[in-house]
């Protein structure tokens, strides 16, 4: 003689969320942490910019120059790095790049005006291109574009 008991719907759906809720509580924890890459992060900030327009002088997602676009991000960014306003000021701080060692988030510069004198910055996004505010607005752009390659200067990174 075999007996079985029913027990209603609800009464087997309380016991698995308290059995969950237990298993939960009582499980033994880990100290997993995770670790910021700070250049991947500020090249992932500056594609957010994307499609916003030049304006110059500009510092805000209303319209960016091209040292208005870096230091916005930079201080937007995880890393919060207050940096100077200008292309060449920027250009003064952190530690030179060889260009085939460049990391994302590393910052470009261009002479995009006088030969040889630092007018422009770009943030280096990976793959052999950076973002940048264009006259076009922010865009990605491939350094191996004829106007880039002849303009190139050297890169920084700013970030430890």
């Amino acid at each position: 003689m075999s007996m079985s008991v029913q027990f209603p719907r609800w009464v087997a759906v309380i016991v698995s969320i308290f059995a969950l809720a237990m298993a939960f509580i009582f499980s033994s924890t880990s100290n997993a942490s995770a670790s910021i890459n700070y250049g991947e992060e500020v090249a992932a900030t500056a594609e957010l910019y994307i499609g916003t327009p030049y304006k110059y002088g500009g510092t805000t997602p209303k319209g960016f120059d091209a040292s208005g676009f870096t230091q916005y991000v930079y201080k937007h960014a995880a890393t919060e790095l207050t940096i100077p306003r200008t292309s060449a000021a920027q250009y003064k701080i952190g530690k030179a790049v060889k260009k085939n060692a460049l990391k994302q988030g590393d910052l470009v510069f261009y002479a995009t005006g006088k030969k040889g004198k630092v007018s422009y910055v770009g943030i280096y996004n990976g793959n052999g291109t950076f973002i940048g505010t264009t006259s076009k607005g922010v865009k990605i752009v491939k350094m191996s574009d004829k106007y880039w390659k002849e303009r190139y200067i050297g890169a920084k990174r700013v970030i430890k």
